[in-house]
């Protein structure tokens, strides 16, 4: 029986993307993809999300990628402005939880310790979570078993009893491996209809 939710946020609650920004910077598409693909790329912010400080790896980048300083230096400086909107669908499903009084929720998030603030300051509705357990203040990140494991251990989840939302496989894998039951996110609606069919909703 599930007593426990656990949601991811990028993707699933919030829009992220770093194109927001950096549209208002490259004129051409391709250049700016090019510029997120081989220079500012997931796998660089994600050392962010582990841990690493926004300084630090903003130095690590422009001493690999010097002509392209003004740019790596946006990334963080204007991070704000990759922020979209919730995805209200999904915000919806997480408020009928909540006051459902069911459910414990909690958020267990890939995200920079730095840049965490600036998203609760946008979006009340983290503040509605029983508990955040978010990777850059951890020194880990999902898809590491450990870093789910400070989830289950801090708040004295049950694998069996839970279920976790995501939107990136990767992560979703994991999880399974350790036992916690998942949807695997693709849009608010199919959420709406995977959780009507396990009567979680």
């Amino acid at each position: 029986m599930i007593n426990t939710i656990i949601f991811d946020l990028g993707a699933v609650l919030i829009d992220w993307n770093p194109d927001y920004m950096y549209r208002s910077i490259f004129a051409d598409e391709q250049e700016m993809r090019h510029f997120l693909t081989n220079v500012a790329t997931s796998d660089w912010n994600e050392e962010q999300d582990a841990g690493r400080s926004l300084q630090d790896g903003t130095e690590w980048l422009v001493a690999k990628h010097p002509h392209h300083e003004e740019n790596i230096r946006a990334f963080y400086g204007r991070w704000i402005e990759m922020l979209g909107d919730a995805f209200e669908g999904t915000v919806e499903i997480f408020k009928e939880l909540r006051e459902s009084g069911k459910y414990k929720i909690y958020a267990l998030t890939n995200w920079s310790a730095e840049t965490f603030p600036m998203a609760q300051q946008k979006f009340d509705f983290l503040n509605w979570f029983d508990g955040v357990v978010v990777s850059g203040e951890e020194k880990m990140r999902k898809p590491a078993p450990e870093f789910y494991q400070i989830l289950l251990d801090r708040y004295n989840v049950n694998p069996a009893e839970s279920l976790f939302i995501d939107d990136n496989y990767r992560n979703i894998l994991a999880a399974e491996k350790m036992g916690i039951n998942c949807i695997h996110f693709t849009t608010s609606d199919k959420l709406k209809e995977e959780l009507l069919a396990i009567d979680i909703l």
